[in-house]
C-alpha cells in the first residue's frame, strides 16, 4: 500500500472530493485543537468516513489509513489495547497506516489498571504494577510506535464504595507507579470514581509529569467541574474523552445508538464544556486532543464535525466568565 492519497481502500472513490466541506471547515480550526474518535472499526461510518461498504474486519485490518486521511481527524483513540497488550505486528501495522504527526491515545491493559477483578471482585495483585506495565505494555510501544505523538492512558476501572482506597493513599501509590515508568513516553490517568479526584491526586500527576484525562463519563463530574479543580489542566497536551452521558449505561447506550451513523442524542451541555476546555487550553498555549466515542451522541464523526463547527462560530467570542482568571 503506497502513501498519500490513492484509490479508496474498499471501493473506487467518487469523482469529486467527498470531504471537501470538512476540509474547508478544518482550515479554520487551529492546529492545537485536535479531534479524533475512540477506535475506527464501525461499518456504520460508510459514507461519513469510509468509501464503499467495508466490513468491521476490513476496517480493523486496514481502515486506520483511510480514517487518518479524513480531514476532521488529527488523532485517534486506540481502545483494543485495554483488553490485552498490543503485539509488535499490530503496532507496526498501525504505525504504517498513520502519517507523521498524527496523534494517538492508547489505553493501557486493564490487567494493570483494574484494582479488582471485574467479575470476582478479588484484589488484583498487578494493579499499578510498574514493572509488568513497562515490560508488557510500554516496551513494545517504545520499540514499534514511539515516533508518533501520543499518550498512554491508564483508565482506572470504577470501584464500588467498599472497594475505594483512601484518596491520599491512592494518590501516593499512583505517584510511585507513574514515577517508575519509562520517561520516553507520555502518560495520563482517567478516573472512574469522582471521590479520587482530589488535590492530592493532582499533585501526584504533577510530580510525575503526567496528565489528567477530562472524561465525559456516566459517573464522573462534568468536564467543566473537572476543569474547575485547581491544577487539573496539566501538561503540554491535554486529553478529553467524550464517552457516556451522566446516568446512562454502556450496553443500553450501545443498543440505542447503533449503527452509529447519525446523531441521536445531541448533548449541548457537553459541547459547551468542550468549548470552555478548549478556550482554557488556548489561553495557556496547550494542545487539546478530544477523543469522541459513538456513545456520547450517536456518531463520533458527526460529533467531531459539530464541535469543529461550534469552535469556528465562537472563535471570536470573548472567553467565558472565569477563564480570564484561570491560572497560567
Amino acid at each position: 500500500m503506497t502513501a498519500g492519497r490513492q484509490l479508496g481502500l474498499f471501493d473506487p472513490p467518487a469523482a469529486k472530493d467527498a470531504h471537501a466541506a470538512d476540509r474547508e471547515l478544518m482550515r479554520h480550526v487551529p492546529a492545537w485543537l485536535c479531534f479524533g474518535t475512540s477506535s475506527w472499526t464501525f461499518p456504520g461510518w460508510a459514507g461519513l468516513v469510509y468509501e464503499g461498504r467495508p466490513s468491521e474486519r476490513e476496517l480493523a485490518e486496514r481502515g486506520l489509513e483511510e480514517y487518518a486521511r479524513h480531514p476532521l481527524f488529527r488523532g485517534v483513540g486506540i481502545d483494543r489495547s485495554y483488553y490485552a497488550p498490543l503485539d509488535a505486528a499490530t503496532l507496526a501495522r498501525y504505525r504504517a497506516q498513520l502519517p507523521a504527526g498524527f496523534r494517538w491515545v492508547m489505553k493501557a491493559f486493564a490487567g494493570i489498571t483494574s484494582a479488582v477483578h471485574p467479575r470476582t471482585r478479588d484484589p488484583n495483585p498487578h494493579f499499578l504494577d510498574a514493572e509488568r506495565c513497562a515490560k508488557e505494555v510500554l516496551e513494545p510501544v517504545l520499540e514499534h510506535f514511539s515516533e508518533h505523538s501520543g499518550k498512554v492512558v491508564f483508565e482506572l476501572m470504577p470501584l464500588r464504595p467498599g472497594e475505594l482506597p483512601e484518596p491520599s493513599a491512592f494518590a501516593e501509590r499512583l505517584a510511585a507507579f507513574l514515577g517508575r515508568l519509562p520517561p520516553e513516553l507520555s502518560y495520563a490517568v482517567e478516573l472512574r470514581n469522582r471521590e479520587l479526584l482530589t488535590h492530592r491526586y493532582v499533585q501526584a500527576l504533577q510530580s510525575a509529569g503526567a496528565g489528567h484525562v477530562f472524561s465525559y463519563w456516566e459517573r464522573m463530574p462534568t468536564l467543566a467541574e473537572q476543569l474547575d479543580v485547581p491544577g487539573a489542566l496539566l501538561g503540554d497536551v491535554v486529553v478529553a474523552r467524550l464517552l457516556i452521558p451522566p446516568g446512562q449505561r454502556y450496553e443500553a447506550r450501545k443498543r440505542r445508538l447503533a449503527p452509529f451513523d447519525r446523531i441521536v442524542d445531541p448533548r449541548e451541555d457537553m459541547r459547551a464544556d468542550v468549548m470552555r476546555l478548549a478556550r482554557a487550553c488556548e489561553l495557556l498555549g496547550k494542545v487539546l486532543l478530544v477523543i469522541v466515542n459513538n456513545k456520547a451522541e450517536g456518531s463520533s464523526p458527526l460529533t467531531v464535525r459539530a464541535l469543529a463547527e461550534r469552535w469556528v462560530r465562537e472563535a471570536s467570542d470573548p472567553p467565558p466568565d472565569g477563564l480570564d482568571d484561570y491560572p497560567h
